[in-house]
């Protein structure tokens, strides 16, 4: 038998027993990364001697979202040392929602933690919030506190979550934290795609989930600053739509149909307005402004009307596909 042979056995026996221990693992670490070469060592160090002190059987699973440093280079090394360590390389930056769920396709584990990259936690903070699971919840937010990010970023998020709670009804004080521990099967029944994942709190409540935060120390460190007005306006829009798609999935026409009533029964009483004004011969209503924004109101709130009947029928084509209740336990 040639070295070449031996080697290629050697190598064949590491990967079964790998994949054994792999197949047993309850709990997987999805962490996500980008351009996180300085500190993505310190990072595995500080995640790996938690979960040992956790008592768990776990994977740690590193989602390299398509760096241009040596992030994977470094992590490819890890990797070869740690048969708990599973390592997914993006061919490009396809941002946090996509690297959570190829992280999880590739993961064993009952229970999921979630970390990503963009904020910098204390990772002993990790068993506060598993502890926190085992009390009977099935999600667990990581709550950063005290803060030690810029003043901006925390008057942004204060922002943010203030919105979130009025729209959701979720007491959560950090919903976009960036760290979280849950039960695997809420991945399982709640979609997550584009910027959803910074809303899976709301969508997984939605479903009956019972979902609760706890305090994690934020560590100090350069933290990426919200400076574009297309990130507030982009996270305005996610806001509308998760209120939308909790309230509304259904039901397109209770939202639509009733703004498009407002507008029309605006325009309408405008038209009426200005069609007794002319009768009644009290001045001409040509070229007037108001003639335009009657019309116009009118023409917004019958569109609206449409667009929700449009809604309706691909809803109700499909409505045997669609799924918006979750069974906890079935007694027979």
């Amino acid at each position: 038998m040639t070295s070449q042979m031996m080697a290629n056995d050697v190598l064949a026996e590491k990967k079964i027993a790998k994949k054994k221990k792999t197949d047993k693992k309850t709990v997987s670490v999805i962490t996500t990364v980008f351009n996180f070469e300085d500190s993505v060592r310190e990072l595995y160090q500080s995640l790996s001697a938690t979960m040992k002190r956790s008592g768990e059987d776990y994977e740690i699973i590193f989602v390299d979202d398509g760096s241009e440093d040596n992030t994977y280079s470094i992590l490819a090394e890890i990797e070869a040392d740690d048969p708990r360590i599973k390592l997914i390389k993006m061919r490009t930056s396809f941002g946090e929602a996509s690297n959570l769920d190829a992280g999880l396709k590739h993961s064993v584990g009952k229970i999921i933690v979630y970390m990503t990259g963009r904020v910098r936690v204390s990772a002993d903070g990790v068993l506060d919030l598993l502890k926190k699971l085992s009390e009977g919840y099935d999600m667990v937010i990581g709550w950063r506190h005290p803060r030690a990010d810029s003043k901006l970023n925390q008057m942004i998020s204060k922002s943010f979550n203030w919105l979130a709670r009025k729209f959701s009804g979720l007491n959560l004080h950090d919903m976009n934290s960036g760290i979280l521990v849950a039960r695997r099967e809420i991945f399982e029944n709640v979609p997550i795609y584009g910027s959803l994942n910074r809303f899976l709190p709301m969508l997984a409540s939605r479903q009956g989930y019972k979902i609760t935060e706890a305090k994690i120390k934020q560590l100090k460190g350069r933290f990426r600053q919200s400076k574009y007005l297309s990130e507030y306006l982009q996270r305005l829009l996610d806001i509308l739509t998760v209120m939308f798609l909790t309230k509304f999935s259904k039901k397109p026409i209770h939202f639509l149909g009733f703004v498009g009533m407002i507008f029309s029964l605006v325009g309408l009483g405008i038209n009426i307005y200005l069609f007794i004004y002319r009768i009644l011969g009290m001045g001409p209503i040509a070229g007037r402004p108001l003639l335009l924004m009657g019309a116009l109101f009118l023409v917004i709130g019958i569109q609206m009307i449409s667009i929700g009947l449009i809604g309706e029928m691909i809803i109700f084509t499909h409505a045997r596909d669609i799924k918006e209740y979750n069974i906890e336990k079935i007694v027979e």
